[in-house]
């Protein structure tokens, strides 16, 4: 087994543990998806119960016509993290993913950092246990259909986290895009789950109780409206998580008791944004800690508007780490200049030329 960077001698922290895409897909296959997304979920949940030890900050974010470059960063006094992310909807159009993403893990003693990994897969994994971790406290216990409406890259991770948490039976799968749904129902073949492709989200959502929404058209779009929601049913809006771009017609929200990551991020970026600001919503993490309300009764519609927070990628970060250590599922990277000494960074350049 290797030894744990915390470990280690200046010198032997030049060298950067980095988790590539093959690696990230070793670690993954190694647990389970499922049970990845289950242990990140974990992870995100016992942060939330520790959310004030860890510096906040909205994401900061540089918008286009094509769409937001965005980085996410947070720190726990003992490691800090961020994320680069991108969001461009036009891409796959072009052949491009619409999400990519990698992230590092530093030493909040030293500023060294320990790791540096891809975040595309990642982020499907983490946003699903983000989803997850909500439905816990706010779903109804006997729920075991879902309707997803927007079947791309985050589908499937979605519909297996809540069938291995939650116990989810049935998927319901609608997207404008017939070859996007028969993607995932493919996909989701021999799951376990009973997967129904629909014709139109009414259709999808008939019998479910937890919807989720998670399309990527950057626009305000409506792609449930009022008289589609009835009692009782717990939505997870994913999609919406920047300026100008949101999933519900308004009119759902303010029928709903609404959940979320981090306020002054959520106004801006989540459903919510279609509220005056004053609008009453709950942390997550109040729920988790059990000092706010959650689910009141049968008939509440609960939402969880989640555009995602640095927190949750911190979290999955320190599972990736955990497990690259532990599989050996990774590589070093010579990434940090360490000169026999720290004074003399040139006459280590100097030396090199031979």
């Amino acid at each position: 087994m290797r030894v744990a960077p915390h470990d280690l001698a200046p010198s032997e922290l030049a060298f950067v543990p980095f988790v590539s895409v093959e690696n990230m897909m070793r670690i993954v296959h190694d647990a389970g998806v499922a049970e990845t997304i289950a242990a990140i979920a974990d992870r995100i949940e016992a942060d939330f119960l520790r959310w004030e030890s860890f510096d906040k900050t909205p994401r900061v974010a540089a918008h286009s016509e094509e769409g937001v470059i965005e980085l996410m960063p947070t720190s726990d006094g003992e490691f800090y993290g961020f994320k680069y992310v991108n969001g461009h909807p036009a891409n796959m159009a072009r052949g491009f993913q619409t999400v990519t993403a990698f992230g590092v893990l530093a030493r909040v003693d030293n500023g060294y950092p320990v790791l540096l990994s891809e975040m595309t897969v990642l982020t499907a994994l983490r946003t699903a246990a983000a989803s997850v971790v909500a439905a816990r406290h706010l779903a109804p216990k006997d729920a075991r259909v879902m309707a997803m409406i927007g079947n791309g890259a985050q589908c499937e991770f979605q519909a297996l986290g809540f069938r291995h948490c939650l116990g989810i039976e049935e998927v319901r799968l609608y997207d404008i895009d017939p070859a996007a749904t028969a993607k995932a129902a493919r996909n989701l073949a021999g799951t376990g789950l009973t997967v129904t492709s629909c014709d139109s989200a009414e259709a999808a959502m008939e019998g479910a109780q937890i919807v989720t929404t998670c399309t990527a058209d950057k626009k305000q779009a409506t792609i449930l409206t009022d008289n589609m929601v009835g009692a009782g049913v717990h939505l997870n809006a994913i999609g919406g998580d920047c300026p100008g771009k949101t999933e519900l017609h308004r009119d759902i929200l303010l029928r709903s008791d609404i959940f979320v990551e981090y306020p002054p991020q959520t106004r801006v970026e989540g459903e919510i944004q279609q509220l005056d600001p004053d609008h009453p919503v709950t942390e997550l993490w109040q729920v988790i800690a059990g000092t706010a309300p959650g689910r009141t009764g049968r008939d509440r519609i609960t939402l969880f508007d989640s555009v995602g927070f640095a927190t949750e990628d911190f979290s999955a970060l320190r599972h990736i780490h955990a497990e690259a250590l532990r599989t050996g599922h990774y590589v070093d990277l010579d990434m940090l200049a360490d000169p026999d000494d720290p004074r003399d960074l040139f006459g280590m350049l100097a030396r090199a030329k031979g």
